[in-house]
């Protein structure tokens, strides 16, 4: 018992409340913790429970607050406090961010490509100032240079709201578009924005141009996107000649184009919506290429012409081996990144000479690699970003014609950083369905010494669903455990593409459980190995990944000393069954839908972490939410935690942390963002009672 068991935890009420669906009766005693004016939080019964929750938090971190400033103070010893991206060119001008010493937030510069002064052309840490959370969205430079546009959020809802600025005065003009929530796109020769709105239910359903100088008011709408669950997003085409705009949910795609000069022209559709199919689009000249899975689960690459746009001509075979992940066009050649055995690949290939591919080749056994920001249409070169477990993040320009590497920036650790004090290793798990897990892994060389042998405690991170697939890239604040002796391992379960497009679909809908059961055996095959010891490994996800910590709990408690689970997505059954919350009909591909389906509504009820807490004995465990967190609602992990607090048979300490000023991603602004990094930590190695 680790923790001031004179501090007693609160206790949400149980009222009686059941529903029945598909002949099954399940009752929820904790569904008041909704409060019923959602998305206005005003009943003071939920505000005094989710108050005590955070009044108990404080109370028992109280005897490691020590812990966490120290913590914090070595996080940000690894950060370089002053330090500025790489200057790229669009354009007239180059452009470039800086984090001023001590500050939270950035500042945004340019300057001319002819020489000329620097240019401030926004002031984000001004911005914020007077905002307990901010977020900025948008930022979008009209071709001329002139205007920036941009969007910025003070709740964490997401709900944000479009300025212009006059880059040539510094005036922000009166124009405001409110509830974006897309990019915001320079059409009609700079006079026009285009944008998506959120609805209600924050889902973006309406494709609008924005004249500037008017009222919002008058704003026209381009696209109405009327299926429940799709989202629509507008985009400008590599050659600046096109807008596209995409819609679809997690599983289909429908991709339509007009002239960015005439932006509320008519618009054509590339190929129809057909589900399961999806597509993104881009164009050079009279040619549209297309990303598409309608021929192979790992996506080719295809051509149209723009007068036929539906006649699709493969480029590149769909392949069983290699996934292809997306592309890039450039005026003279074009990028296309993919992974191969699960690690990063960027070639570069060319419209005159399809047989030549020009491959990038990085060292190391685990990496993220990709392209980075490349807005220019014409260039000769492609800005990369590299990066691996003990690899700092590392800005290139490849050079085209010669294939050279230039290096732009390292990452610098101010602190210091060692890589030949560390070890990195890719191994394989086998799951109990015989499918072969891959695992990164990285620890100090001296770490068996540290612990007095080996089965040191070990912490385990995985995300595993929608496809996306956890890099194992470079992270500051992790070393913050591995230099106190602890492994760090990422477990690229299914649900994750990490191995290609069927790894992400061998982890959704009635395959969900996979994720989970990978996990588990994750843990316990690192546990043969010798990496760690059962109890001595702690576990962290946040959101899906949440979810993820609620079914390993629920499924083997007994593998975890220290379980951290961020806005964890644990009502799944609830949240599935309430088409009015923002994103539930947009996750119904990914989940099933349990509205219409008994089949779909038994699966989920059977692996939902909130409905399967049972009597047993769970770790200890840390669970954070934001209250105005749109994405996974506030009630999500309060009711979680209030029926776990009712059914573990343990005394190991359970503790909820509710943001009330902030959404899904936490606090706002770096150091607040490290400081609850900080805190995470801190739980880990109290419970683990690793020494420092």
């Amino acid at each position: 018992m680790n923790y001031d068991t004179s501090i007693q935890p609160p206790r949400a009420e149980q009222r009686e409340h059941s529903y029945t669906r598909h002949g099954t009766t399940v009752s929820d005693p904790w569904a008041w913790l909704r409060d019923q004016s959602y998305p206005t939080i005003d009943d003071e019964d939920v505000l005094e429970y989710v108050r005590a929750e955070n009044a108990y938090f404080e109370a028992q971190m109280a005897g490691n607050r020590g812990l966490v400033e120290e913590l914090f103070t070595e996080m940000r010893a690894r950060i370089k406090e002053a330090d500025s991206s790489v200057p790229q060119r669009d354009g007239d001008y180059e452009y470039w961010s800086e984090f001023e010493e001590g500050a939270q937030y950035r500042k945004y510069y340019r300057r001319p490509v002819a020489g000329g002064a620097t240019q401030l052309i926004l002031d984000v840490p001004a911005l914020a100032e007077s905002h307990e959370y901010f977020s900025l969205g948008a930022f979008s430079v009209s071709e001329d240079g002139r205007y920036l546009a941009y969007s910025t959020d003070t709740s964490g809802g997401e709900f944000y709201t479009g300025f212009i600025k006059n880059l040539h005065t510094g005036d922000v003009l009166e124009d405001r578009i409110e509830n974006v929530n897309s990019g915001l796109i320079w059409a009609a020769n700079d006079t026009v924005l285009v944008y998506g709105r959120a609805n209600e239910n924050w889902r973006v359903d309406r494709v609008l141009a924005h004249t500037i100088g008017q009222p919002a008011v008058s704003d026209v709408e381009i696209f109405h996107e009327a299926t429940l669950g799709y989202t629509a997003s507008p985009s400008v085409s590599a050659n600046r000649q096109w807008l596209v705009i995409a819609t679809g949910d997690n599983e289909t795609s429908e991709v339509m184009f007009t002239s960015i000069d005439d932006p509320t022209g008519k618009l054509t559709i590339i190929r129809p919506r057909q589900v399961g199919v999806e597509y993104a689009a881009d164009f050079r000249d009279d040619t549209i290429y297309i990303w598409a899975n309608d021929e192979h689960v790992n996506f080719r690459l295809a051509t149209a012409p723009v007068s036929a746009p539906g006649e699709w001509t493969t480029l590149i075979e769909g392949s069983d081996e290699f996934y292809l992940t997306g592309f890039d066009l450039f005026k003279d050649f074009y990028v296309t990144e993919g992974r191969l055995n699960g690690l990063d690949q960027v070639q570069i290939r060319y419209y005159d000479d399809p047989a030549r591919v020009q491959s990038i080749d990085f060292p190391e056994a685990a990496y993220d690699a990709g392209t980075g920001n490349n807005p220019e249409w014409d260039q000769d070169r492609i800005r990369l970003s590299y990066q691996s477990p003990i690899t700092p993040d590392t800005v290139y320009d490849y050079h085209v014609a010669s294939g050279e590497l230039e290096v732009l920036k390292v990452q610098e650790i101010p602190s210091g950083f060692d890589p030949s004090l560390y070890a990195v290793d890719r191994v394989e798990v086998r799951a109990r369905d015989g499918a072969m897990v891959p695992v990164s892994i990285v620890y100090r060389k001296d770490r068996d010494a540290m612990n007095g042998g080996a089965g040191g405690p070990l912490h385990l991170y995985a995300y595993g669903a929608y496809g996306f697939a956890v890099p194992p890239g470079f992270s500051t604040s992790r070393f913050s455990m591995v230099d106190r002796g602890m492994a760090y391992a990422i477990a690229h379960i299914r649900g994750g593409d990490d191995l290609g497009r069927n790894w992400y679909l061998q982890g959704k809908m009635e395959a969900r459980t996979n994720s989970f059961n990978d996990f588990v055996d994750v843990a316990r095959g690192l546990v043969d190995m010798g990496y760690t010891a059962e109890g001595r490994i702690s576990a962290s996800g946040g959101s899906a990944g949440g979810e993820l910590m609620g079914a390993v709990v629920n499924q083997a408690p007994e593998l975890f000393g220290a379980v951290v689970a961020h806005v964890p997505f644990v009502d799944v059954l609830n949240t599935m069954l309430d088409d009015t919350l923002p994103l539930t009909p947009g996750e119904w591909p990914e989940w099933g839908n349990p509205i219409e389906s008994e089949a779909a509504f038994t699966n989920i009820l059977s692996y939902s972490p909130y409905d399967q807490v049972v009597r047993q004995a769970y770790p200890p465990m840390l669970v954070t939410a934001g209250l105005n967190d749109p994405r996974v609602t506030y009630w999500e992990p309060a009711k979680w935690v209030a029926k776990l607090r009712e059914y573990k048979t343990d005394d190991n300490i359970l503790l909820l942390k509710t943001n009330m000023g902030a959404g899904h991603g936490g606090k706002s602004g770096r150091w607040e963002g490290l400081r609850e990094t900080a805190e995470e930590v801190a739980f880990i190695l109290w419970q683990l009672g690793v020494a420092k």
